[in-house]
């Protein structure tokens, strides 16, 4: 048995391990409280069920996203932009790095990612809370056209969603992507400047 306290955070790690192992369909709790050499009560002292603990691997996967995003947005000494080609190369980059890292959490990632869809929809209210106040501050610069922060936030999300949402990670292994990706951004860039 274990003899050290057991948390919330040691059985997401040990979630992700399993995980990766056996892949989302086969992983239960006893799988990980065997790993961890506990019970599988101990498992749902922390988690009440299956579900929550495996909406807690995919929320430490989209945090893990949001941390390397954050520091690209908040660089208020670059132009606005600057601050979102930064965003949307580095979220591309973060997501692209995800499945060459780590393929098999990715792979669970999906699944999972599709059977929590609130975890989901709160990673993109993030991302177009990120790209709606990098807008709002280039309009307000004059970088970008008068234009309605939030509609175009989503549109930006909208058209670069090939980048970055997982149901197009397969294409993501092409060597032309990252110059596809960076045309992408030009394209949107130049359409909202400033005239």
């Amino acid at each position: 048995m274990r003899g050290e306290p057991l948390d919330a955070e040691t059985i997401v790690s040990a979630t992700e391990e399993v995980l990766r192992r056996h892949g989302p369909e086969k992983t239960t709790v006893l799988d990980v409280a065997r790993l961890l050499g506990v019970s599988h009560g101990s498992v749902y002292r922390h988690f009440p069920s299956k579900a929550a603990l495996r909406e807690a691997v995919i929320r430490r996967w989209l945090d893990r996203v949001q941390e390397d995003l954050a520091a690209t947005v908040q660089d208020r000494e670059a132009t606005p932009s600057d601050r979102l080609r930064g965003l949307l190369t580095t979220m591309f980059a973060v997501k692209r790095a995800k499945v060459a890292e780590d393929p098999e959490l990715f792979a669970t990632f999906r699944v999972l990612a599709a059977e929590h869809s609130t975890v989901s929809s709160a990673h993109v209210a993030f991302l177009l809370t990120q790209i709606r106040a990098i807008v709002a501050d280039g309009i307000a610069d004059g970088d970008f056209a008068a234009c309605e922060p939030e509609v175009v936030a989503r549109a930006i999300l909208n058209a670069t969603s090939r980048f970055h949402d997982p149901a197009h990670a397969a294409e993501w292994h092409t060597p032309e992507v990252e110059a596809e990706s960076a045309d992408v951004i030009s394209l949107i860039l130049d359409g909202i400047r400033a005239r």
